[in-house]
């Protein structure tokens, strides 16, 4: 019988959702980063964000760590032992698209100053009898969006967003797997000051690596709109922290969705999500990285995992497998 365990309270929530599409007997720890080192040497597949060295160092049996999300940067891939396969898994991408537009929307139309404004009975529009009409909201439609990565999520942010009539431009590594795409520009990081220049939406969804780490900067601000709008999806230190909260104080750029941050709650209690007081911003729409957050994409992750430990079982490779560090 393999034995899994589960690491850290968000792969503790997948537990009993994969259980329910194992069609074998397993036995199922559940455990946090420093109870894991006393049941590790007896672990058959370890469930975990995060996989360090001194974990590896106990590690006799293991032969899959599965990562319940899609980003690796809490992973030493160089300490995995010999034997191991290394695994992440998606099913996120329509719950991030869908959150991206729903933000491009809500931040374009200013849909939280209008619901608080007219919850106190003032009317914001045209039908007001006391003041002149606001400036006619601008749409989607012909706008210009790029998208900085486009993998699974960035490709599904741009199918919707072509429902709205938008514009797209991409930017990302592997070229050769976008010819042929509805895209007004494609390239590399070499044209991200072209894009960054022309675009109306600015939708972050690249992976965080030393080569996106404050990919966007104050130099990157200085380049865009000043009516532009910024959605980061991805992780927060591909903005530099301090150069995006003055990019959106001084109105340089027109507003952000920020899904994700620069600090995150180690205890319980209140925490802030950063240094500096973008909660006293009003052109930032804030949510607590919970764009992928949906019953859909808990149910597509346990699937898979169920799925690989049973290809574990029978000595098939992972799906989703994440080749050795070179």
């Amino acid at each position: 019988m393999l034995k899994v365990a589960f690491v850290g309270a968000l792969a503790a929530s997948f537990a009993e959702r994969v259980r329910a599409h194992l069609s074998l007997p397993c036995e199922f720890v559940l455990a946090d980063d420093i109870t894991i080192e006393s049941e590790i040497a007896s672990i058959d597949v370890l469930v975990t964000l995060v996989f360090t060295a001194e974990m590896a160092a106990e590690a006799r049996r293991l032969r899959l760590v599965q990562v319940p999300g899609a980003g690796l940067d809490r992973i030493d891939r160089r300490a995995l032992p010999a034997g191991a396969a290394l695994a992440n898994v998606y099913g996120h991408e329509t719950g991030i698209a869908e959150f991206v537009i729903g933000a491009m929307l809500a931040l374009t139309r200013d849909f939280g100053r209008l619901d608080a404004e007219l919850r106190c009975g003032r009317w914001v529009s045209q039908w007001a009898v006391d003041r002149p009409p606001p400036s006619a909201w601008p749409e989607l439609a012909g706008k210009r969006l790029a998208i900085l990565g486009y993998g699974r999520i960035g490709r599904s942010v741009a199918h919707r967003a072509r429902a709205f009539g938008m514009r797209i431009s991409a930017v990302r590594q592997n070229l050769t797997a976008s010819v042929g795409d509805e895209l007004e520009v494609l390239g590399g990081l070499e044209i991200l000051d072209e894009v960054l220049e022309r675009s109306d939406y600015l939708v972050i969804t690249l992976p965080l690596s030393p080569a996106t780490h404050c990919l966007v900067g104050d130099r990157e601000f200085a380049l865009m709109k000043p009516s532009a709008v910024l959605v980061n999806v991805a992780r927060g230190e591909i903005v530099d922290e301090d150069a995006l909260f003055e990019a959106l104080a001084g109105r340089q750029i027109a507003g952000a969705a920020i899904d994700v941050w620069y600090r995150y709650p180690s205890v319980p209690g209140a925490m802030s999500p950063s240094r500096r007081p973008f909660h006293e911003l009003p052109n930032v729409l804030m949510t607590p990285h919970v764009s992928g957050w949906t019953a859909g994409m808990l149910e597509a992750r346990a699937a898979l995992i169920a799925e690989n430990i049973e290809r574990v079982a029978r000595g098939a490779p992972p799906l989703n497998s994440i080749p050795p560090a070179a």
